[in-house]
């Protein structure tokens, strides 16, 4: 290598490196002092000869000349290394290890919160932020550095135009050490209003039209499962099937002379939202302190209209469509045989409102005690229950029936607004043979495909058999106890932590 090309080697690199150029000549130095050597070598080795020859200490002398051989040897390869492989230079070691260096410095830099370690192992948490911020260019870049500086990752983004403001929802992946009065100091830095925050969790990272188009699916597939997709739509939120005699109120005259339905497309008003339910009456959803925007309320619509065209069933006198008596259809037909511990078979299946007249003969079968204990009111009423409880749009039913086909028990999953309640009734001949324990189980995995925190049931506190099949669930149970009233609460995932409502 030339002494040019030296050079630019050292630009690039950033470092004057030694001129390897000036090195030859030194070496005419270093081959006479081994000359020199050599020379004085061979005269010992002369003198040594002879007096080793003619002296009388001869063998003394040649072990000490060894000996003196050998640490000049030593000496000599010392001196050589020393001289070809000095120490390096501080300056190369900086440039080959620039990489590294750089992400030292960085991580010097960043101080002790960015340094590895216990804090930094922690999970982060998942967060859904809600804010109002004015449709203006540069809001929400100012909405993203605001949230930047403190770590936050934006892991989704879905934007609702309002006319003048645009509300902003996110989802975010926060440092557990940030607490929620921060994050919602930070929002309203950047411009933002109204902010509503809620913990989340990995559910809520699939992207939006992915998560409706699975709701949309599971409501063709099963009609109880409307109400459930409604709330994971919508996020935490009260949603009511209200009767068609309950909902009727009073129309404007105009609608009323017009004949038309001011529910035929819903209505929005605010936190609350009416939908047209397809089976008869109002679905009503509600959300509190956290108004529904116009695009949450098509999709609400759209879903609702989906699950009322998949009713509709084609008329055979005039090959055209006909709405659907009763219950949809669609409602999965698995049957699944289960053996008792005595060795007899029965089947559990799904139950809706075709099942009204079996329920109503297994009422008749059961004792006052047995319906006392699961209506918790006058045994003559019983019946009228059976409407709402085998309806799916209320929730979920499964039925014991034995070979013949008769009907044996009756377990109920029912959508009590944000709760779900659990409910078991099992003929006096078939009871603490497993039945109920079976259902019960059942159910609650039901729940916990539909992403239910938890599961209660309401009986006697005299009703051992259903305390002892909550028992057999191998849940944490909380039981409150009123005027002689057991209410048994399963939880089937960790209680979040409370969430932050609308910041200050």
């Amino acid at each position: 290598m030339t002494e040019t090309s030296a050079y630019r080697s050292d630009r690039r690199t950033g470092r004057r490196a030694p001129r390897r150029t000036g090195r030859g000549a030194h070496h005419w130095r270093h081959d006479l002092v081994e000359l020199a050597a050599l020379f004085t070598a061979v005269t010992v080795a002369d003198s040594i000869a002879k007096t080793v020859a003619q002296g009388p200490d001869g063998p003394v002398l040649l072990v000490l000349s060894a000996v003196a051989l050998l640490a000049a040897a030593g000496i000599h390869t010392w001196f050589a290394r020393r001289r070809h492989h000095p120490p390096p230079d501080p300056g190369a070691a900086a440039g080959r290890g620039g990489e590294t260096g750089a992400a030292a410095a960085a991580a010097a830099e960043a101080g002790p919160s960015r340094a590895a370690g216990p804090a930094e192992a922690e999970p982060p948490v998942l967060w859904r932020l809600r804010t109002t911020v004015r449709e203006e260019p540069g809001s929400l870049a100012a909405l993203c550095g605001a949230l930047a500086e403190h770590r936050v990752d934006v892991l989704g983004l879905q934007t609702h135009p309002l006319g003048e403001v645009t509300v902003d929802e996110f989802m975010l992946r926060a440092p557990r050490s940030l607490a929620p009065a921060a994050l919602h100091r930070a929002v309203a830095s950047a411009g933002g209003r109204d902010t509503w925050l809620e913990r989340a969790d990995a559910h809520d990272m699939v992207d939006v039209p992915t998560r409706v188009l699975e709701l949309a699916t599971r409501t063709a597939l099963d009609s109880a499962d409307l109400p459930l997709a409604l709330r994971q739509l919508l996020g935490r939120c009260t949603i009511r099937s209200v009767p068609a005699g309950a909902a009727a109120g009073p129309r404007p005259a105009g609608d009323a002379e017009a004949g038309e339905d001011p529910l035929r497309e819903g209505v929005l008003e605010g936190t609350v939202m009416r939908l047209r339910d397809p089976h008869g009456g109002t679905i009503t959803v509600e959300r509190p302190h956290l108004p529904f925007t116009p695009t949450e309320f098509a999709r609400a619509r759209a879903l609702v209209r989906l699950d009322a065209l998949l009713d509709v069933q084609p008329d055979p006198r005039t090959d055209g469509p006909a709405p659907a008596q009763g219950a949809s259809g669609r409602m999965p037909r698995r049957r699944e045989t289960l053996t008792l511990r005595e060795g007899n078979e029965i089947t559990v299946r799904r139950a809706d409102t075709r099942d009204l007249e079996a329920a109503r003969a297994m009422h008749r079968r059961c004792s006052v005690r047995t319906l006392n204990a699961r209506y918790h009111g006058p045994v003559k009423d019983a019946d009228r229950y059976l409407d709402h409880l085998l309806s799916p749009r209320f929730g979920r039913t499964l039925a014991a029936e034995t070979p013949s086909g008769k009907l044996v028990a009756l377990g109920h999953l029912l959508w009590d607004g944000d709760e779900t309640e659990v409910a078991l009734l099992v003929e006096d001949v078939w009871q603490r043979r497993g039945i109920g324990a079976e259902l019960l189980r059942r159910l609650v995995e039901m729940a916990a495909e539909a992403r239910c925190e938890s599961v209660y049931a309401v009986t006697r506190s005299s009703n051992t058999g259903m305390v002892a099949a909550m028992r057999g669930l191998g849940l944490p149970l909380d039981y409150q106890i009123e005027e002689g009233t057991l209410v048994i609460t399963a939880r089937l995932a960790p209680v979040p932590a409370a969430a932050e409502t609308k910041g200050p």
